[in-house]
């Protein structure tokens, strides 16, 4: 057995473990700037014991977006599974509102100082699978125009999670969200006006 694939002691466990949870909270609300010195004060264990795990800030940074996609694909398929022509409008949402949770993961799609696609590609490649796949379900279903790619919804949600975080206000999002399901939905369907979209979201 080698090194790297011998299993953890529970004391190593524990301490990577640990090393993760305050990562992944640190990245949420300061970015990933924070040096790895300061994530391994806030965990209790000694710089030494971060690097032994993640060599270097990258790769934990890494391993925290990789968890969080994981997540996130994980409940976009759920959400589509139940009603596939909203799908892609509560996932639009729960990513809006992930802005202003998560620093780290709107960083990273908005490509601030990551690149996701060349760090993360098998995690970068099944989040795009999924966003193909709820846009689809949406747009057999008739809720979404039939003229937008995934590159739009990519780009939609990188400026909903900047409005989200900066502005830092949850009714900005109800007032807005309205706006945008008139935008996307589909020239015949029920959402196509402002004023049908606001009726179903007050």
């Amino acid at each position: 057995m080698t090194e790297k694939s011998r299993p953890l002691r529970a004391d190593a466990a524990r301490n990577r473990a640990r090393v993760l949870q305050v990562a992944y909270e640190t990245f949420a609300e300061e970015g990933a700037g924070v040096p790895i010195d300061e994530i391994a004060r806030r965990a209790g264990v000694g710089a030494g014991t971060v690097y032994r795990h993640f060599p270097t800030k990258e790769s934990l940074f890494q391993a925290i977006v990789a968890d969080r996609l994981r997540q996130v694909v994980e409940r976009a398929r759920e959400q589509a599974t139940t009603d596939p022509g909203e799908g892609l409008y509560a996932f639009l949402f729960q990513m809006a509102e992930q802005g202003a949770t998560d620093l780290g993961l709107t960083e990273a799609f908005a490509g601030i100082g990551f690149d996701l696609a060349a760090a993360l590609p098998d995690a970068e490649k099944e989040f795009t699978g999924v966003m193909t796949e709820i846009l689809a379900q949406a747009q057999r279903a008739g809720t979404v125009r039939p003229d937008l790619d995934v590159a739009d919804i990519k780009t939609l949600i990188v400026g909903l999670q900047a409005m989200r975080r900066f502005r830092g206000d949850s009714e900005l999002m109800r007032r807005v969200y309205p706006v945008i399901r008139a935008g996307l939905a589909a020239p015949d369907s029920a959402d196509a006006s402002p004023a049908s979209g606001t009726a179903q979201t007050s």
